[in-house]
């Protein structure tokens, strides 16, 4: 069905994806800089100035970070290479992030249209998930340590179970909300083998709220990568526990800004993504 967007709808920036002008951009930076405002006066306040490093000391930390070498060993291939530390921490965090959330969506995702497709297999595995679906990712510390080691696997399976339960009800829910109508016509059009079903009616259907569930967990499994860190793998997390054990806030601030910007890079190419892949919508 094709869903005509208007002439003023487009100039204001309402739909789906919000078009950018002038006013927006100038409302954007307004509210930036009353922020970073704000930031600075409370940290003039603040006493000892550790506490709270304002926008200067953590842009200070920033460059001293991204300015400082440290050694990194490339995986697979085992070969050291030279770089900013900044970088040599993020890329670590990224040796569990990716794989993580790949994994993870992956296959909550395949297990959560299974079960919204299936009667049966929701019936039989309700219980389980409902055991374990309140259980937080950071509980499960104690046996990624028991069971993979302090490194990049046991973060990995920290990230994992973030991405599957996110992933996971966002493809039951979209598989759950698929309109019985469009089932009854692709029937009448001659599909009826429920992978022949799934793959033309349901994915399509449920794509949507697939898609957000994803690019939710891009957000939300930054925010457990820095728990996982915990436990000593190394990262991006795990330097803003140290510095902020050293009192060396303003550095621990300059990882934060970088999880940020990463973040904001992330979801601004996977929103493009996304609209792509729906325009079919339009």
């Amino acid at each position: 069905m094709s869903i005509e967007t208007s002439d003023a709808d487009q100039a204001t920036g309402e739909g789906t994806f919000p078009a950018w002008n002038a006013g927006r951009i100038v409302r954007g930076v307004l509210g930036t800089l009353g922020f970073l405002g704000l930031w600075w006066a409370a940290s003039s306040v603040v006493e000892p100035a550790y506490l709270l490093p304002s926008p200067p000391a953590a842009a200070s930390a920033f460059a001293e970070q991204l300015t400082t070498s440290a050694w990194f060993t490339l995986p697979v291939v085992g070969t050291e290479i030279q770089t900013a530390r900044m970088v040599v921490k993020l890329a670590q965090s990224l040796l569990h992030y990716i794989p993580g959330l790949l994994v993870g969506a992956s296959l909550g995702i395949a297990l959560g249209v299974a079960l919204g497709w299936s009667g049966r297999l929701d019936d039989a595995l309700t219980p389980v998930v409902r055991i374990l679906r309140p259980i937080p990712p950071l509980a499960w510390i104690v046996f990624a340590i028991v069971w993979f080691g302090i490194g990049h696997a046991g973060a990995a399976f920290i990230v994992f179970i973030g991405a599957f339960w996110i992933n996971f009800y966002g493809a039951y829910s979209g598989v759950e909300n698929t309109p019985n109508q469009l089932a009854e016509v692709a029937s009448s059009l001659g599909v009826r083998a429920d992978l022949e079903m799934i793959r033309y009616v349901v994915l399509p259907s449920a794509a949507p709220q697939i898609l957000t569930s994803f690019r939710t967990s891009i957000g939300r499994c930054w925010m457990i990568v820095v728990g996982a860190e915990l436990f000593g793998a190394p990262g991006v997390g795990y330097e803003i526990i140290n510095a902020s054990n050293n009192l060396a806030m303003d550095t621990s601030v300059a990882y934060m800004l970088v999880i940020s910007l990463v973040y904001l890079v992330t979801d601004g190419a996977f929103r493009s993504l996304e609209g792509r892949m729906l325009a079919w919508r339009e």
